[in-house]
């Protein structure tokens, strides 16, 4: 075979990731996918002229003052992105259908506008009348704000040059396609020649870009991961359908933290910045009940309560039901294992039913003891001490570990209002080992105990003899 013919040959290239192979394979060598590698010729135009070469200088005479990041006019926006919107910055925001993506970037679009600073809304999953429709319901209407609805990216980069933005908007990249690239819009290659001609724009003339991405099924980002490296921020919009909270958590962040969180309420009128979410997760009851608990988890550098509810009744079933919602199945099959071998609690037989208010989901390990407390509390029928919360992850030893940011925790608890908080031990004494330390702090009872029986004899949550 001539080398010729050899260069004219076709590769192969996965739909999901964009790993490239020589010959047809059923499943992607990347991401293990079956039947995603398709064929896919070599692209025959770049969409966008080259960037415009510049010499390179000492590091200590490279201009910082154009790249102070200015807020985009969302508080809980600002505080995710470490300070604001940072000139020439790609971010890219991805989400679910349907989870409030567009009217937060409108949002942000309007709020910049109003500093007369010039915003371009391209929009290529709506009409401008939706859009403009959305805007006069949430008062984003501006002099400042363009809105173009556009799918060639020709056109897109046409408009940039006609309107010259501080801020540009692509809601989304999936709905731009490149004339003369292979592929549908959407594609491996067409998501990454216009990702790429979008950056380059962005970063030779400072306009700070933000550009919305599609997820999978298992919500992760669509598209070649190569997406996910061209940009300087990646940002996952997250919430539950059935609720009005969501949350902005990032993913990547070149210019601020990647541990912080913006919450946010999501309404007909718009989507307003919630400052402190705590009390949308903790059911105030006008008599002790049994089977709850107040954890105290970390989202981000924010310390949010959450109230853990579980139900535990006898199950004419040989295999009793276990059902959950808010955390972990694994975390939940964890806990009741040790409860059952290290507290002394006969669970095995019950049907137990898991569940957080107001739609809150735990992941942080934190949150054990107040499952354990909440599970043990439902079992014995034996409500906890009001205004107690229980902070501290379990092993299977059933030892409590320590957590980080305890203190954030402890003060956040006392500041609404808790009397009582039972935490792992911390540098605790060899001699003091199986004896609850107490001591306050802010009006706040903390009681430091070694392990889950501890915890359970501090709250008056022990199985009878």
């Amino acid at each position: 075979m001539s080398t010729k013919t050899a260069r004219a040959r076709s590769s192969y290239r996965c739909t999901e990731c964009g790993w490239e192979t020589a010959k047809w394979v059923g499943r992607c060598g990347e991401c293990q996918a079956w039947g995603s590698v398709v064929e896919a010729g070599a692209p025959t135009l770049r969409a966008a002229a080259g960037p415009v070469s510049t010499p390179a200088v000492p590091i200590g005479q490279v201009a910082v003052t154009e790249s102070v990041a200015r807020t985009s006019g969302v508080p809980e926006l600002d505080r995710v992105l470490g300070g604001g919107l940072v000139p020439g910055a790609a971010i890219l925001l991805a989400g679910e259908p349907g989870v409030g993506k567009s009217t937060l970037l409108l949002e942000v679009a309007a709020q910049t506008a109003r500093t007369r600073q010039r915003t371009l809304y391209v929009t290529g999953e709506e009409s401008a009348a939706q859009v403009r429709l959305r805007a006069d319901r949430t008062g984003g209407v501006h002099d400042e704000l363009f809105l173009a609805a556009e799918t060639d990216l020709g056109a897109v980069l046409t408009h940039i040059e006609d309107v010259r933005p501080t801020l540009l908007v692509v809601d989304s990249v999936q709905t731009i396609g490149a004339s003369g690239i292979d592929g549908v819009p959407g594609g491996v290659t067409q998501v990454k020649e216009v990702a790429a001609a979008l950056i380059r724009v962005a970063k030779t003339r400072n306009i700070t870009t933000m550009i919305v991405g599609h997820v999978t099924k298992d919500g992760s980002i669509a598209g070649p991961r190569v997406l996910e490296h061209l940009v300087d921020v990646v940002l996952h919009f997250e919430g539950d359908r059935n609720s009005r909270f969501r949350m902005v958590r990032a993913m990547k962040n070149r210019y601020g933290p990647v541990d912080e969180v913006g919450c946010f309420d999501l309404s007909s009128e718009g989507i307003q910045a919630v400052t402190d979410p705590t009390g949308l997760f903790v059911e105030h009851h006008t008599q002790d009940v049994s089977g709850t608990c107040v954890a105290v988890t970390m989202e981000g550098r924010r310390p949010l309560l959450a109230e853990v509810q579980a139900l535990l009744t006898p199950s004419p079933l040989e295999r009793p039901r276990r059902t959950v919602s808010g955390v972990e199945s694994s975390r939940v099959d964890m806990v009741l294992a040790v409860l059952q071998r290290h507290a002394g609690l006969r669970i095995a037989g019950s049907d137990t039913f898991v569940a957080t208010v107001g739609g809150a989901r735990l992941h942080d390990p934190a949150a054990d003891l107040a499952l354990a407390v909440a599970v043990a509390s439902s079992h014995l029928g034996a409500p906890p001490p009001r205004g107690a919360v229980a902070i501290g992850e379990i092993g299977l030893a059933g030892e409590l570990r320590r957590v980080r940011d305890l203190p954030q925790r402890i003060a956040e608890a006392s500041r609404l209002g808790f009397k009582v908080a039972v935490v792992p031990r911390g540098r605790a004494l060899p001699s003091e080992r199986g004896i609850p330390s107490r001591r306050m702090v802010d009006g706040l009872r903390v009681v430091e105990v070694d392990d889950v029986v501890g915890a359970l004899l501090t709250l008056d949550l022990t199985p009878p003899l």
